[in-house]
């Protein structure tokens, strides 16, 4: 058994370091680099899926394994890394000569072959073909996935939306669960809460979860990169939560672990909080400095004196050319947030009526260097230019499924989609328009390029 655990470790890492050296060999050294940090994301994303697996697997009894010291839950920490060496790193850095169905094919081959020949030190149960299929499925597949497109930067959305799964699961559930393991802490504190406690929690936790979602929503669509930090933005992000703080990603983070501790009674993920914040103060916050001052060099410069990494601005940062946010003053209920974003003197923004916009619109545009929003998810944006409190509701309107039943609720029941600007007509009222209406046609946007003029007075 012994002689079993030390193979399972060092075979898939001497095999990682002849494929690292192969992948050095034939790329250069940025290709290398990124194939080095797309195989560290699926080492990191195989690592919490296994052992989520096997959590699966001891209750559904597809395996279990011999109790032996140096365990994880009953799961042999050897074992552990190996698998996830060889589920994830290994054949993304041989990814030139496998293909992902062919590496996905070995991957069962050899577990096909290991899982049997590691007996008693892996008890297999009748169906424990099924459990190899559903891990090679839902934990090998996406991190490969992961890792292949950070390490050829391909599929910017869908990589990013991996990385956001695989932090959330590191830091919602893995963390806390080797928090309660080696210290203090239940999950049963908060699975014995009432439903509608659990609920609030679910909304207090969405909350805290927001500024660190529209951050990243603002590294692909304005930085061009993603949160993990060796598949960072191409261009400088100083937009939403980035204008009212440096790390919103990290502060929401620890905000979150904090609400875990303090819901699980547990003084463990309280240190580890502590230490998170200790390392990012130490230790990744010169190399981050240092690193985007040599890529972004003055601006970065320029926007650190202003924005701070652990204490938000009340008002946001801002500098270039002003966003602006088109309403239609005709309209009763776009006059009266004309007149709310009005009065809370936006920074960065300027309010125009839609009779200026080049082309007819359906609903409120904000347009911002090229890049636009309309309807809600545009006043939403807007609300980013006002102060952190009105900031925070616009991020979370933008969330996923929250911004669209926003726009479906304003649809039926606030203002309707009708046409306004130079060719526009009058707003209908909401009663003289069913919400079944078929949606407008796609028109042409208005050019981002806008003079620095005042906004004009508002409506009313």
């Amino acid at each position: 058994m012994i002689v079993a655990r030390y193979l399972s470790l060092a075979v898939p890492l001497l095999a990682l370091l002849a494929a690292a050296r192969v992948d050095r060999s034939r790329a250069g050294v940025d290709r290398s680099r990124a194939g080095r940090a797309g195989a560290l994301l699926a080492f990191l994303a195989t690592g919490i899926g296994i052992a989520a697996l096997d959590e699966v697997a001891r209750r559904t009894g597809w395996y279990t394994f011999t109790p032996v010291q140096g365990s994880y839950r009953g799961l042999p920490v050897d074992l552990w890394i190996g698998w996830a060496v060889l589920w994830g790193p290994l054949p993304v850095l041989l990814r030139r000569s496998l293909p992902l169905p062919v590496a996905l094919g070995l991957l069962l081959w050899v577990d096909a072959v290991a899982m049997p020949a590691l007996h008693p030190l892996v008890r297999l149960g009748p169906d424990w073909l099924v459990g190899e299929l559903v891990g090679l499925l839902v934990v090998a597949l996406p991190a490969q996935l992961l890792g292949r497109w950070c390490a050829d930067r391909r599929h910017l959305a869908a990589r990013t939306l991996l990385q956001v799964g695989v932090f959330t699961a590191l830091l919602l559930w893995f963390v806390p669960s080797l928090a309660f393991e080696v210290g203090d802490g239940s999950w049963a504190t908060v699975t014995e809460l009432p439903r509608p406690v659990l609920l609030l929690l679910a909304q207090v936790a969405l909350v805290l979860a927001a500024p660190a979602l529209a951050a990243v929503r603002e590294f692909v669509t304005h930085g061009g990169g993603t949160p993990y930090p060796w598949d960072p933005p191409v261009r400088l992000v100083t937009t939403g939560p980035y204008a009212y703080l440096a790390n919103p990603m990290q502060t929401c983070a620890v905000a979150l672990v904090l609400l875990t501790a303090a819901l699980t009674r547990s003084s463990a993920l309280v240190l580890a909080a502590v230490v998170a914040v200790a390392f990012s103060v130490a230790v990744a916050r010169p190399h981050e400095e240092h690193d985007l001052a040599d890529r972004h060099g003055d601006a970065w410069r320029a926007y650190r004196r202003q924005v701070r990494n652990w204490w938000p601005r009340g008002r946001p940062y801002h500098v270039g050319p002003a966003a602006v946010l088109f309403l239609d003053d005709a309209c009763g209920p776009c006059a009266a947030t004309w007149r709310f974003v009005a009065r809370r003197r936006p920074v960065g923004l300027l309010v125009r009526p839609a009779a200026e916009a080049d082309g007819v619109l359906w609903r409120a545009a904000y347009i911002d260097g090229g890049r636009s929003e309309r309807g809600v998810a545009a006043v939403a944006r807007a609300l980013g230019h006002l102060h952190l409190g009105w900031a925070v509701v616009g991020w979370i309107l933008r969330l996923p499924g929250v911004g669209w039943l926003a726009q479906l609720v304003t649809d039926a029941m606030i203002t309707p989609p009708h046409p306004a600007g130079p060719r526009g007509g009058r707003c209908p009222a909401p009663s003289s328009a069913s919400w079944t209406a078929p949606s407008p046609p796609s028109v042409r946007t208005v050019s981002p390029v806008c003079p620095p003029a005042p906004s004009p007075r508002p409506p009313g």
